[in-house]
């Protein structure tokens, strides 16, 4: 069902000094940062050869970003996010196997303008999954 890694998300509490750590120390190709309103962060795209990098900031004070940043000040890994064919098809295969979709269950518009869904990390090991549709 899942399908390629579309990228690591890791959330970070100064967004230009991340991305020119990625852009000037590793030499990656880092995108222009892009507010994302409907999630409350900034996100800044690392280009690898075999995926991506999402560098996550938070948005407001309300933002999750924010509440994850408060427990982990340095930052660190907040999600992993997966393509998939057919999101609706994941989420009904998922929640038939006890899985639980976050939010109200119905995709929302992610940082790549495709849907996406996030999973309950107690589900996963601790891990927060994203699916994104391809």
């Amino acid at each position: 069902m899942i399908g390629r890694l579309n990228h690591v998300a890791i959330a970070v509490p100064d967004l230009e000094a991340a991305a020119a750590s990625y852009r000037d120390t590793l030499g990656a190709v880092v995108s222009e940062p892009l507010a994302q309103p409907d999630h409350g962060v900034t996100v800044v795209f690392v280009e690898l050869p075999n995926t991506k990098i999402e560098l996550l900031h938070p948005l407001g004070e309300e933002s999750p970003i924010a509440n994850f940043l408060q427990k982990s000040p340095s930052g660190g890994i907040h999600h992993i996010c997966y393509e998939v064919d057919d999101i609706h098809a994941a989420r009904e295969h998922l929640t038939e196997q006890g899985a639980r979709v976050l939010g109200d269950g119905e995709p929302k518009i992610g940082a790549h303008g495709k849907p996406v869904l996030f999973l309950h990390p107690k589900d996963f090991f601790g891990t927060l999954i994203e699916l994104e549709r391809v």
